[in-house]
């Protein structure tokens, strides 16, 4: 297999994880299999740059001594808050020769900036969806995935979930086995599917202001296999069911039902991950009553069956 050149951006104030994260997991596959990628570095001047953590990072290089790379990485982070003409040039004229074109966190911001991403399904830091679907019209920004896949261009949300990119883009390249290795020696887990949402249930509710609904949340969160309907998480909160349905929305941004359906998604996923239960077993315990029943939530929110879940990302044992 031919050697993949992996260049990283790099400008000032960008994020130092959106770098360091996605580059380890290559770095780990080199090390795995070398000879497999080449990873380099480069600032538009070659001169160091400062990270918005205060932290400065040496590239290897110009950009302008820059080959076309396999994989060009684009960073997020404060600095693509501010437009930077020559940048943009770079990327406009550069990005459509690598093969794949990667944007970590808000470094969206800067491939939209040089229309790269017109007509593609993207995704970036949910702080920054509504801004990069505001001022690129022609990009159609999906805000909830942990990173999306469309064509060569791959779009990650904030942070650590480039290193979930990266992670997929080793498994395509050097297969399963070699980027379960890396996950190991991250001590991530292989891998979270990109369609999963960037906000956890009890993250992506607001958390209600009135006490008597947080405590609501709470037992949700705590009893998913109970009977989570309306009426009696209302009776629970002292409050009509209308006016408690009201209340809900208003205070945490979802209605009762999608916040109901999201922790017992997600408990059902924390099982199938970190334990060995039954599919059956599961679904009683997570509040779908029935293996189908279960199965049915799964495909609709992630696009597979519990079964097929547990099989990719549940943890082999190390031997």
């Amino acid at each position: 297999m031919a050697q993949r050149t992996v260049l990283f951006v790099l400008f000032d104030g960008m994020q130092s994880l959106d770098v360091t994260g996605p580059l380890e997991g290559f770095a780990g596959a080199e090390q795995h299999t070398p000879g497999t990628y080449r990873i380099r570095t480069a600032s538009l001047d070659g001169a160091p740059v400062r990270t918005s953590s205060g932290l400065t990072v040496v590239p290897d290089e110009t950009l302008a001594q820059t080959d076309a790379p396999h994989t060009l990485v684009v960073p997020g982070g404060q600095g693509t808050r501010r437009p930077d003409a020559h940048l943009t040039d770079w990327l406009r004229e550069h990005g459509p020769r690598a093969e794949r074109l990667v944007s970590v966190c808000t470094g969206a911001i800067r491939l939209a900036e040089a229309g790269l991403l017109d007509g593609r399904r993207v995704t970036t830091h949910w702080a920054y969806s509504d801004k990069l679907a505001r001022d690129h019209p022609a990009v159609e920004v999906d805000p909830d995935p942990i990173y999306v896949r469309d064509g060569q261009v791959s779009t990650s949300a904030g942070v650590t979930s480039g290193i979930d990119l990266a992670l997929a883009l080793v498994e395509e390249d050097l297969g399963r086995d070699a980027a379960l290795t890396i996950a190991r020696h991250l001590v991530v887990f292989l891998r979270r599917p990109g369609n999963q949402a960037q906000f956890s249930a009890q993250l992506a509710a607001q958390t209600a202001r009135r006490e008597p609904l947080r405590e609501v949340q709470q037992w949700i969160t705590e009893h998913p296999a109970d009977d989570l309907s309306v009426e009696t998480l209302a009776a629970r909160a002292r409050l009509s069911p209308r006016h408690f349905a009201r209340a809900f929305q208003t205070e945490t941004g979802m209605t009762p039902g999608r916040y109901v359906d999201r922790v017992r998604l997600e408990h059902a996923r924390r099982l199938l991950e970190d334990t060995s239960d039954g599919i059956e077993e599961i679904s009683r315990a997570s509040g779908y009553g029935t293996p189908e029943g279960m199965r049915r939530a799964f495909v609709k929110a992630l696009g597979t069956a519990p079964s097929e879940y547990r099989h990719r990302f549940h943890p082999t044992p190390a031997h």
